[in-house]
């Protein structure tokens, strides 16, 4: 879904991929690139907008895949696919693996990432990949389930070859996928996705299916699909691997836009894993979770819902719209913990309850920073001249009696205003929660962004249908399991 998680998936994994039990674990690597951007500013502002087009999309789909991740704010993921690497965003809100190949067409794609940050940007060359058939399960699937039938018929398959089933020899036909400011056309193939571990053997998928584009618009770069449909990555290992494809989680380095943050990966986890005394011993370690269901959603089953109940904000707790609770029988409400937005997103009417507790009690020692709105999109934001003793804390109420208590860097950013101009520079923080507009009878009311998930292990167990949070020191945490 969404504005922002971009990572590099290694089919080989090459010496980042290491095995622990019936684990994989793989890195996230971080596409942080202030260089794309004239300023702190330039980079909020832009990433706002695209979490704001991100939930658009999500609430109007022209299919299942979802706006990818943000430039400047994602992680990637690598994997060799045949004999090549590739290098794709991850995003647990699309439901399809997508690579560019060559020949590869790419209209207004100049500037959309920057290639010191991504590896190995495709094209791709097939040289062992099969093309799907169209009496195929993944055709029908990447085609919103249409029938077989209608899809040899599009491929051109006579029609006393459709009656017998017999179109073998005719490919899936291609499709297309849109987003708030890109689209793609691509077709359905089938190739060895081969990932080693420090076994002798190797975990491998003979038939893994992804879709191969040559032609797009404004998206240079492939997507990982980790959502809930039968074509993501995990459905496709749970098929071979149920223990490894339906438990993952990721834990995600705390950046704050900070190049100099980031030292080491935020792991990708395949499966689970077993905690050990260190790991007890790492500072900010939950050995529990806080797991909350994941809501059932007709209209959009690729996504992962969950119910907010309530947001608290110092002490005073302030209970959610319906919408924010629950998901109707027509598919909206509720909320989608996305890896590929940036902010976490509200309906407009409870937003305004929530900035105007929090400016309730940062207003009256804060002086508001109204310049600073106009330029980044992001509010309420304040000129921290006193420190930020006073800013409340932040805790997120889920169904099922969880809550997750919010450090302060994932919902407050700190930076500093001006200098660029000849005025001094000044200390301002913002509110990293966004508006999410009107709420429309349509999709669903929220996004919980990757920036709110820093510094959290993210857990997705899809056997019991969960969706789980513990607090991490993620960089810890790669150390631990890489130790093993």
């Amino acid at each position: 879904m969404a504005s922002s998680v971009f990572f590099t998936l290694f089919t080989f994994f090459l010496l980042f991929l290491f095995s622990y039990a019936e684990t994989l674990v793989f890195p996230l690597t971080h596409s942080l690139s202030k260089t794309q951007y004239n300023s702190t500013h330039h980079l909020l502002k832009s990433t706002s907008a695209r979490s704001a087009t991100r939930l658009h999309h999500h609430r109007h789909p022209h299919r299942q895949v979802s706006l990818p991740l943000t430039p400047g704010s994602d992680y990637t993921l690598s994997f060799s696919l045949g004999s090549q690497t590739i290098s794709l965003y991850m995003d647990t809100g699309s439901d399809v693996v997508w690579l560019p190949c060559h020949p590869f067409d790419c209209i207004l794609c100049e500037g959309k990432y920057n290639p010191s940050t991504i590896p190995n940007p495709g094209p791709l060359n097939l040289t062992s990949a099969v093309p799907v058939t169209c009496k195929s399960r993944s055709c029908s699937a990447v085609h919103s389930s249409m029938s077989s039938s209608n899809l040899c018929a599009m491929a051109k398959c006579p029609l006393e070859d459709i009656e017998i089933s017999d179109c073998k020899s005719y490919t899936c036909p291609p499709f297309y996928y849109a987003y708030g400011d890109g689209s793609f056309i691509a077709k359905l193939y089938n190739d060895k996705l081969s990932m080693p571990t420090s076994s002798p053997s190797s975990l491998i998928l003979h038939n893994f299916t992804f879709g191969c584009a040559h032609s797009a618009l404004g998206e240079p770069i492939g997507v990982a699909g980790f959502g809930r449909g039968k074509l993501s990555l995990p459905a496709q290992l749970a098929i071979n691997s149920p223990e490894i494809g339906n438990f993952f989680s990721y834990c995600l380095v705390s950046h704050s836009f900070d190049t100099t943050k980031v030292h080491k990966p935020s792991p990708l986890i395949l499966g689970r894993y077993s905690v050990d005394e260190k790991m007890k011993q790492m500072k900010d370690y939950e050995i529990g979770y806080a797991y909350t269901a994941m809501l059932e959603n007709p209209k959009h089953p690729y996504f992962y819902c969950v119910g907010l109940e309530a947001v608290t904000i110092g002490k005073m707790k302030i209970p959610t719209p319906a919408s924010l609770r629950r998901v109707d029988g027509r598919g909206n409400g509720g909320m989608v913990v996305d890896s590929g937005t940036t902010f976490t997103m509200l309906p407009h009417v409870f937003y305004e309850t929530v900035v105007t507790e929090f400016d309730k009690r940062v207003g009256p020692v804060y002086k508001r920073a109204n310049p600073v709105e106009e330029r980044t999109g992001l509010s309420p934001c304040y000129y921290l001249d006193k420190g930020t003793s006073n800013v409340p804390q932040l805790l997120l109420h889920f169904g099922g009696n969880s809550s997750v208590v919010m450090p302060k860097r994932n919902y407050f950013y700190e930076f500093l205003d001006g200098g660029d101009d000849g005025n001094v520079k000044r200390k301002v923080g913002c509110v990293m929660l966004m508006n999410g507009g009107v709420e429309e009878e349509s999709g669903p009311a929220g996004l919980m962004g990757n920036y709110q998930q820093q510094g959290f292990e993210v857990v997705y167990d899809l056997e019991k249908k969960r969706v789980g949070f513990a607090r991490r020191k993620c960089a810890s945490l790669w150390d631990n399991l890489n130790q093993h």
